[in-house]
């Protein structure tokens, strides 16, 4: 019999089950049972996250558990506290006690036992009754999480409670696990991302049908967060939409507050879609390219099968024992030789590699960790450090490719004026460059193509090949859209 379901938005959407969790809770177990510093008796205390109110008003933003609380007990309630005994694996989630008056206006909330049996863990007690719970398990040790996420640079959340201070607490030893754990996907967080990648892909293509001269940036936005909605489940995106048309595709991180997908789309330019879905906690980030018309131009052609085949080679050379960055600099070498081809660079490729001149054009890099997070956890472990280069130091991740990671890889070409100005006054890098033609692309923006990958025993699976990527295929899909409006 199939483990009770935790997790679903009913229709056809994924039906997600308690086993995840406790497979989750296995793994992190293993490692923690394996670290000859984490003392016998010792127990795992994490702290959800709470709500969060819109300033100072009565309105309540939608809540998002924190990831790392979501990844270990999988409950998407705000206020719950989690313990796990590390030598018996005993499970006990602490519930927030919910006035009448709170009730009034937000309905029933699970009681205890039917968290228990939703949850399937072993208690559930209420958050009141913490030390007294805690103090019957007489644990050696409080293991609480704290540590800074090397993607953001800020420090994750640590419990705290009235009467914690009754306990002896270690809050190194946990994060570096925990992060490891999440680093590589089990069966079922793999089922979870190919349900939001594979859901993802089909918004995306619903975009591009959609797509044309006149329409605003955010009713590509619109259509893509309907999709994901409407179709799957997907109350939530995984991060701010980027839908940036002509020239506010060179803009790295477009869509924020002060560019917020407001510009009208004309024809000529080329649009540049970043955006993915989020269902249970887990992420897709997936970025398309197109002609607003529907066909490319010579000039958006030979930019964007640049960076396509950057994406391709990148695809076909990764597999376990591959090192990151040495990817960043094929994603590199390769658009280098593509630009030389069109004669916007001349001159040597490896001596354009030796002074950097690819971070002029892709100035980020090629790709990070997914997954509870779309900037995952685990990039730079305790003896991976960062290198220090132009484009490379960029890099959210500096690891060897290992079975069971999930990666994106996402190459870009850019004509950015903060980079390529100063690198066309540069002794060493101006003399690789062709102004005459980079003039003519100095309004056109950028391309980037993002797919999301697992990295299998031999290889590499597309968990993003549902989105046609081919410029034949994309102006076909195009012209299918403009036909039925």
């Amino acid at each position: 019999m199939p483990a009770s379901p935790v997790y679903s938005q009913g229709g056809n959407t994924l039906s997600v089950h308690v086993s995840l969790h406790a497979d989750n809770r296995g793994r992190l177990l293993t490692r923690l049972r394996a670290n000859q510093d984490v003392p016998a008796g010792a127990i795992v205390l994490l702290e959800g996250g709470k709500d969060i109110n819109q300033y100072c008003t009565d309105i309540e933003l939608v809540f998002r558990q924190e990831s790392f609380f979501m990844w270990t007990f999988g409950v998407e309630l705000p206020g719950f506290y989690g313990a796990v005994a590390v030598d018996t694996g005993k499970t006990v989630l602490f519930a927030p006690k919910i006035p009448e008056a709170y009730i009034v206006y937000m309905g029933d909330l699970p009681s205890n036992e039917v968290l228990k049996e939703r949850y399937a863990v072993d208690e559930v007690h209420y958050v009141e009754e913490i030390v007294t719970v805690l103090e019957a398990m007489k644990p050696s040790t409080l293991l609480t999480l704290k540590g800074v996420n090397s993607d953001s640079g800020l420090t994750s959340h640590e419990a705290v409670f009235d009467g914690i201070d009754k306990f002896k607490v270690n809050n190194a030893l946990l994060y570096p696990e925990i992060c490891e754990c999440r680093v590589f996907k089990s069966a079922g967080e793999l089922e979870i991302l190919r349900y939001v990648c594979a859901l993802s892909c089909e918004a995306h293509k619903d975009v591009m049908r959609k797509a044309q001269p006149g329409l605003m940036e955010y009713q590509l936005e619109s259509t893509f967060r309907y999709h994901v909605y409407y179709h799957g489940g997907c109350r939530k995106v995984a991060y701010t939409c980027i839908c940036a048309s002509g020239h506010n595709s060179s803009v790295l991180h477009y869509g924020h507050a002060g560019a917020p997908n407001n510009r009208q789309i004309q024809d000529g330019d080329i649009c540049t879609l970043d955006m993915g879905g989020e269902y249970y906690g887990y992420a897709a980030d997936i970025t398309i390219a197109f002609p607003a018309n529907g066909k490319f131009t010579a000039d958006q052609r030979i930019i964007y099968e640049t960076v396509l085949k950057a994406n391709h080679a990148v695809l076909n050379a990764m597999k376990p024992g591959v090192l990151w960055p040495d990817m960043h600099c094929l994603a590199e070498r390769t658009i280098l030789e593509e630009l030389k081809r069109h004669g916007l660079v001349q001159g040597d490729v490896d001596e354009m590699m030796k002074v950097y001149l690819g971070a002029v054009f892709m100035p980020h890099g090629l790709g990070h960790f997914l997954g509870c997070d779309t900037h995952d956890v685990g990039g730079y472990p305790k003896g991976v450090e960062r290198i220090q280069r132009p484009g490379i130091r960029n890099l959210r991740t500096a690891r060897v490719l290992e079975a069971g990671m999930v990666i994106t890889v996402e190459p870009g070409c850019y004509f950015i004026a903060a980079t390529l100005e100063p690198a066309l006054k540069d002794p060493q890098m101006k003399q690789f460059l062709c102004p005459d033609v980079l003039e003519r692309f100095k309004s056109f923006g950028g391309v980037r193509i993002e797919d999301n990958v697992l990295v299998t025993e031999n290889g590499a699976e597309n968990l993003t090949a549902f989105v046609p990527r081919e410029v034949a295929e994309i102006e076909t899909l195009m012209a299918e859209g403009q036909s039925t409006d």
